[in-house]
């Protein structure tokens, strides 16, 4: 089944929320055929990068707390 569209934008969902949508994304992905995918391919790349650049953010905030005397 397609996944339906997340209540918030990305930025705005939990990281629990973040998770099982990308859950929803490759799943759904797998069971459709390759001319149905390029949609939920850019949705799953979009729901990538979020959680690329928040343990980004979470790498650089353990950086830093561990750098201060």
């Amino acid at each position: 089944p397609m996944p339906a569209e997340p209540q918030h934008p990305l930025p705005a969902m939990t990281t629990y929320e973040l998770r099982d949508y990308r859950r929803e994304l490759e799943h759904a992905i797998k069971g459709i055929p390759a001319d149905a995918q390029p949609d939920l391919c850019r949705k799953l790349d979009a729901v990538l990068a979020e959680q690329a650049e928040r343990a980004q953010i979470a790498d650089r905030a353990r950086i830093a707390a561990h750098a201060q005397p």
